[in-house]
């Protein structure tokens, strides 16, 4: 069954019977301002995709990591992670004899991107699911699979990159694997991330492009393990990834610092403008707290109140404003607007609550 996820306008617009220009979309963590596009030689749209080796390099140098692939976003690889993950499984299996080692337990958030968890559900694997706090280290269970994202999506919660190594050493002498999902890692101090520190086989790092740089629709991203791992899944995923023209924006974008800082300092602006909108308008006897990043805000509800985060949503609809509503219904997550999407949602905040 299809998940549902931000972004999903046109369904959104039709539903509401609002046309979709009309719409103000707050749906999605995607950065409202996006990297300009380079002029684009014809060869390139006219040339089969080949593999970019100075985008290679480009993004070693910004991830700051060793070995890595370029993909069509992290779909590709959370949908075939299972599945190379059970093979490494069986081999370790024939290696030692033991059925052991084709242990079926995965740990997730509770709260977080739902493509991970269907991924794993759909291989067969019991699902263990986290809040706030991850697994107890001494309850994982040995051969597990241990997914983080971090910060999380959508209630912000960012664990240190101490915590990430103490529960990556733990991983590996589980002969374990670690899977952080670092989509929205372009926000935060790069000391949080741990792509420098993937050198084992039991460590894996999603690593987003269009968010941060505003360009989704190019689907680009990248995954950053040690050689054996990028091997296996460029051999899985096969030739043509990534088209030619993504490749090339990456290339500008990756290499672009003084974009990277300008971009970071407006983002963290207009989080903050955002934040100070929602608490006027909404108040505490509505909200409880917001978390979020640079990228998005998060909004906690009151349960005296007699607004909640469904019927908030419902009202924003019927303004033709579109937020995402988590899966589990109980907070509401804002993308981060423009200047004048600010004005825009201040009036509306205003004339309907």
């Amino acid at each position: 069954m299809a998940l549902i996820h931000g972004g999903q306008l046109q369904q959104i617009a039709q539903k509401y019977q609002t046309p979709a220009e009309q719409w103000l979309d707050l749906s999605t963590g995607i950065a409202p301002l996006s990297y300009p596009i380079p002029d684009i030689p014809l060869n390139i749209w006219q040339d089969l995709p080949q593999q970019n080796i100075d985008l290679l390099t480009a993004a070693k140098h910004y991830y700051q990591c060793e070995h890595l692939i370029v993909t069509n976003g992290s779909q590709a690889i959370i949908k075939a992670l299972p599945e190379l993950w059970q093979k490494k499984q069986n081999t370790l299996t024939l290696d030692n004899k033991d059925p052991a080692h084709c242990a079926h337990h995965v740990y997730l958030p509770q709260y977080g991107y739902k493509e991970h968890a269907q991924a794993w559900r759909n291989a067969g694997y019991s699902l263990h699911f986290y809040l706030d706090e991850l697994p107890v280290i001494d309850d994982i269970q040995a051969n597990s699979v241990l997914v983080i994202i971090n910060p999380n999506n959508p209630t912000g919660l960012l664990f240190t990159n101490e915590t990430l190594l103490t529960y990556q050493k733990v991983i590996e002498n589980l002969n374990g694997l670690l899977v952080v999902d670092e989509a929205f890692m372009d926000v935060i101090p790069t000391n949080n991330s741990i792509c420098s520190q993937v050198a084992n086989s039991n460590t894996l790092v999603f690593r987003s492009f269009g968010k941060f740089f505003g360009l989704a629709g190019i689907r680009i991203g990248f995954l950053v393990a040690n050689q054996s791992w990028c091997e296996a899944f460029n051999e899985h995923l096969g030739p043509w990834q990534v088209n030619g023209p993504a490749q090339l924006i990456a290339l500008h974008a990756l290499h672009d610092s003084d974009w990277h800082q300008q971009q970071k300092q407006t983002l963290n602006i207009l989080r903050n403008e955002l934040e100070k909108l929602l608490w006027q308008y909404l108040g505490n006897n509505i909200i409880s707290e917001i978390k979020g990043t640079d990228l998005f805000l998060t909004l906690s509800f009151n349960e005296a109140s007699n607004i909640n985060a469904e019927s908030l949503y419902t009202l924003l609809c019927q303004q033709a404003v579109y937020v995402r509503l988590t899966d589990e219904k109980d907070k509401l997550r804002f993308g981060i607007p423009t200047q004048q999407q600010l004005i825009k949602l201040a009036k509306i905040l205003q004339a309907c609550i």
